[in-house]
């Protein structure tokens, strides 16, 4: 694997490519401003059928004909709305990439929204809505963050019922011209490709394509706190938000280093304290997302009523107990978490699509993109002394926590 080529194109997006010539296959990932966080008040859930439409067709080939096109040219596609980002990525065999682009930059630029497509991906949507009454789980998710974070990033995907019956074809048209545009957005490729061709390839498809999209302001930080839904089951969801490092930050590998000895499989404290030794639970979990600008560590129990108050209370203590001169990491947990960082790292690394999508997102979080080595490198610096100094001035912040079951915990 060979390093990472960023290229200006002519309309002013960066092309970011990693050249692999030990595999056959190519991921691409491209990214635009936009998302949930984006939705026009009155229309939450313009952005999930926005990501459902934007894979039935284009100006020059409806939905039929678009999917056959890419069948024949083995690639498989898809989209997805993010928090603040649309997301359009591809995965096939390199040496048919150029032949692809006109296609995926067809997906992009001239989407078809056809009229006869909008009823039923809001159908879907709304269906989708109807779900999660079936899913306590990510019910008790989307409440955590709709209290953790401000406006408009605190927003569920899902959108509302009012929301999806309020939008119009032109709505989603004019919402997507808006945010397909090159500045903020970020193209990525990896594998077995030629930078200077996909380059080139690209300029002669996005030629003319101009525009900017300023992102949305964000509201006051909410209270957060404790919250209840009610729900009449033999399970209590049980889902902790506490504050943490921006990805651009110098904490943020020791933070993730953190984690990873709490929650790095069954090895991890979480799972040892709260599942194995007490039997308080049938899940237990932690994990750390950062953006640009702001992170977050999520911890998660699902367990029974009756077990459901001392879960939390042990969760909340083992989350806290790091902190303490009684319970700094030790060096065997140290070179566990470290080993299982590494691994995960190679595991990606043998995917495509995931290099692609890892390289995007570097560059919307930390404005350049790495490579393993990058990676390894950062985490290889991680001393089991800084991380036990970096946990002598962390703080967690207000918590956020959200429970769904048949009874509010006290």
């Amino acid at each position: 694997m060979g390093d990472i080529r960023t290229i200006r194109l002519d309309c002013g997006m960066p092309l970011l490519v990693e050249p692999n010539a030990g595999v056959r296959s190519a991921g691409l990932s491209w990214l635009f401003q936009g998302g949930s966080a984006s939705d026009p008040e009155g229309r939450l859930g313009l952005c999930a059928m926005l990501h459902e439409l934007l894979l039935r067709g284009s100006r020059s080939l409806d939905s039929r004909a678009q999917a056959d096109a890419f069948d024949r040219l083995g690639v498989n596609r898809s989209t997805d709305a993010l928090t603040r980002h649309y997301r359009v990525a591809a995965t096939l065999v390199g040496d048919r990439l150029l032949e692809a682009l006109p296609l995926i930059v067809g997906m992009v630029r001239e989407p078809a929204f056809a009229e006869g497509s909008v009823g039923p991906v809001r159908e879907l949507c709304l269906q989708s809505i109807e779900s999660l009454a079936d899913d306590p789980q990510e019910r008790c998710v989307l409440g955590a963050k709709a209290r953790h974070h401000p406006e408009p990033i605190n927003r569920s995907g899902y959108g509302t019922p009012e929301g999806l019956a309020a939008i119009t074809r032109d709505d989603l048209a004019a919402h997507w011209s808006a945010c397909a545009v090159p500045e903020g957005s970020v193209l990525a490729v990896a594998g077995a490709v030629d930078p200077d061709a996909v380059a080139q390839r690209l300029n002669e498809l996005l030629d003319g394509w101009r525009g900017r999209r300023d992102e949305p302001a964000l509201g006051a930080t909410p209270a957060r706190g404790y919250a209840h839904e009610a729900d009449e089951s033999n399970q209590v969801q049980i889902v902790l938000v506490h504050d943490a490092p921006p990805e651009a930050h110098e904490d943020a590998i020791l933070e993730r280093t953190v984690v990873s000895v709490l929650s790095g499989g069954m090895s991890g404290r979480l799972f040892s304290e709260v599942r194995e030794k007490r039997g308080l639970c049938y899940a237990v979990s932690c994990a750390y997302r950062a953006d640009r600008d702001r992170g977050t560590v999520t911890a998660y129990v699902g367990t029974t009523p009756d077990r459901a108050e001392e879960s939390l209370r042990v969760l909340r203590a083992e989350l806290e107990r790091v902190h303490e001169a009684s319970g700094r990491i030790t060096p065997e947990e140290f070179e566990r978490a470290k080993v299982g960082m590494k691994s995960r790292l190679v595991f990606s690394g043998e995917s495509t699509s995931a290099r692609a999508g890892a390289m995007a997102g570097d560059w919307t979080r930390l404005g350049r993109a790495r490579t393993l080595e990058d990676v390894a490198s950062e985490i290889d610096a991680v001393t089991l002394d800084r991380v036990n100094d970096y946990l002598s001035r962390r703080r967690l912040g207000t918590l956020t926590i959200q429970t769904v079951g048949p009874r509010a915990l006290g």
